[in-house]
Formats: structure tokens, sequence, C-alpha cells
């Protein structure tokens, strides 16, 4: 019951089938592409949950209080 719950039961030959489709829809070309995206977004995806996480833990003071001098 390790399985993330999107990939359920998916062995070695139905990812194989899922690899030839999508080198079938993008080409060999785009493939690359598509995971550099795929890891920019992830990444993207991680800063915003540290960022999150750090506002929780050190929320900054009221802005309404800040003067401007």
């Amino acid at each position: 019951m390790n399985n993330p719950l999107f990939f359920g039961n998916l062995g070695a030959g139905e990812i194989i089938v899922i690899a030839l489709i999508v080198l079938l829809l993008f080409g060999g070309k785009k493939i690359p592409e598509l995971m550099k995206g795929i890891g920019k977004g992830v990444r993207s995806f991680k800063e915003g949950m540290n960022n999150i996480e750090k506002d929780i833990e050190n929320p900054d003071p009221d802005p309404k209080d800040k003067t401007n001098h």
C-alpha cells in the first residue's frame, strides 16, 4: 500500500505503454522540454510551500501598523 493514490496498481507493462503513448503524441524532441517544464513547476511549487511554512512559523507584523517616514 505504498503506492500513491493516483498511480493505483500500475505495473511495468502499463508504464511502458504510457511512455510509448507519450512518445507518439509529443515526439522525442519535445519530451525533454516537457520534463524541464514539469521540473520547473515542481520546484516553484516546493518554493511556494516553503515560503508558506516560513510565513506560518514567523508571521510578519501587521502591515497596517508600518509607517513610511
